[in-house]
């Protein structure tokens, strides 16, 4: 078995690099545990200075339209082609009607989440990313049904999954230890 880095990134160390097998694909039991992967972006806002009033942050969730209606940032599955950052920003577009460059990707903020969904096992890496407009305009795609601005208390509330509620901890943390 070959380590085969996807991106430059991985040729850092940045990201893990998944096994390929150079004799052949994968058998079909092998396709069956290999991790869906996705990417999205923890997007907040801040109405009031940073810093001097923490609770200033302002989380966004995307309640979804199918399944259990779970609360979640934008993200989906990467593409062939794109790298993580690409899907990330494709689909804030097409899930909350965000363009990149209404946004700040801020720097030195990356969490990967891993669970199991839908008897998968799932990959999601999060970048922080703040609206350069406090007033943005939400357009919501076919696969949710509403969104909400949330204090980190409340969006910790409505994420129900234990993962998703430490990464906006973290992110939060981060947020409020550095200039960002």
């Amino acid at each position: 078995m070959l380590l085969v880095p996807r991106s430059s990134a991985e040729l850092c160390g940045l990201v893990d690099v998944l096994p390929v097998s150079i004799q052949g694909p994968p058998a079909a039991s092998s396709l069956q545990t290999m991790a869906l992967r996705a990417c999205g972006l923890i997007i907040f806002r801040r109405r009031l200075i940073p810093k001097v009033d923490n609770t200033a942050i302002e989380f966004l969730l995307l309640q979804a339209s199918d399944g259990i209606h779970h609360w979640t940032p934008p993200k989906g599955h990467v593409e062939p082609g794109e790298n993580d950052l690409e899907t990330a920003l494709r689909e804030t577009r097409e899930e909350a009607g965000l363009e990149a460059g209404q946004l700040t990707i801020i720097e030195g903020f990356r969490r990967e989440l891993n669970y199991v969904a839908r008897e998968k096992p799932k990959t999601v890496v999060y970048w922080l990313a703040e609206v350069k407009d406090c007033d943005v305009e939400i357009r919501l795609s076919h696969e949710h049904q509403a969104y909400r601005w949330l204090g980190l208390d409340e969006a910790c509330q409505l994420a129900q999954f234990e993962e998703m509620k430490a990464a906006l901890q973290e992110g939060h943390k981060f947020l409020c230890s550095t200039a960002a």
